[in-house]
């Protein structure tokens, strides 16, 4: 596991927040649980828990020893899955695994507070998983 910081924009702010959990082997989540593959996504809050894990343990392994880092952003009630940084550049990932969203409120007030390269979507209305998982996670900040 790890502690993925909060992105605040300024040093100070990101110090004070409490991090996001982030496991690095879905594994450690699965192992217990008793489900099948076809009961794991049948329950769709596990489900969408378990993709949105990978898609981090996805992210930030395949960071590691990259020049650029892994955040979460959070503000109110609206939230950004994960945030990647290089340099000045950012950008925003969520994760939606079930049904259909008009709108994404997290990336879009995120969008507003930061000025933003790219917006991501994973799942089935954006960037297929296995697309995403299967592309080198400093792709995304070219």
């Amino acid at each position: 596991m790890t502690g993925l910081p909060k992105y605040a924009g300024q040093q100070v702010r990101q110090r004070a927040s409490s991090p996001k959990l982030q496991v690095l082997n879905t594994a450690l989540m699965t192992a217990l649980s008793g489900l099948t593959l076809v009961q794991a996504r049948q329950d769709t809050d596990y489900w969408g828990r378990l993709v949105e894990s990978a898609i981090g343990a996805t992210l930030a392994n395949g960071l590691r020893g990259k020049n650029a880092e892994l955040y979460y952003w959070a503000s109110r009630n609206r939230e950004v899955d994960f945030v990647l940084r290089r340099a000045r550049d950012l950008v925003a990932i969520e994760v939606k695994t079930g049904r259909r969203k008009a709108s994404l409120p997290g990336i879009e007030a995120f969008s507003r507070e930061f000025t933003v390269k790219r917006k991501l979507l994973v799942g089935k209305q954006g960037i297929p998983l296995e697309d995403f998982l299967r592309t080198p996670p400093e792709n995304w900040l070219d």
